[in-house]
């Protein structure tokens, strides 16, 4: 997201569990589209509470699977958010080898770029 349109939005990403480590995958195919994951930490929206992220000051929830929709719209009963479900290949688990898990996981990221793009509109910023 900060890739495409910078600054102009506050985004945080958050899941319904948190792992410690993001999946290397992941890293690889999007550092593809110049988005460095290395750093990145997976944290769970009751981390981002117990962090002193104020889940009030958030807009909208973009959910990537049946489960983390659920719980985005558990925070509804809490908080004023939009809840947007976003159905997205899960590319866990498939594939046989490296090539085959990667194209999975290519055609994961394209369809949240694609996603993004249809919701947000063009890139702002220049892409690499």
């Amino acid at each position: 997201m900060k890739k495409f349109y910078g600054h102009s939005a506050y985004v945080q990403s958050a899941g319904v569990k948190s792992d410690m480590e993001i999946d290397g995958f992941a890293v690889s195919v999007c550092r593809e589209l110049g988005v460095e994951l290395e750093r990145h930490r997976v944290r769970s929206f009751d981390e981002m509470e117990q962090w002193g992220d104020d889940l009030s000051g958030f807009d909208l929830v973009v959910a990537l699977s049946p489960a983390s929709q659920r719980r985005a719209l558990d925070l509804t009963r809490y908080f004023h958010l939009d809840v947007e479900y976003w159905p997205i290949l899960d590319p866990t688990g498939l594939g046989e080898g490296r090539e085959d898990k990667l194209r999975s996981y290519r055609q994961a990221r394209d369809q949240i770029r694609d996603r993004m793009i249809s919701r947000f509109g063009p890139p702002i910023q220049e892409q690499t």
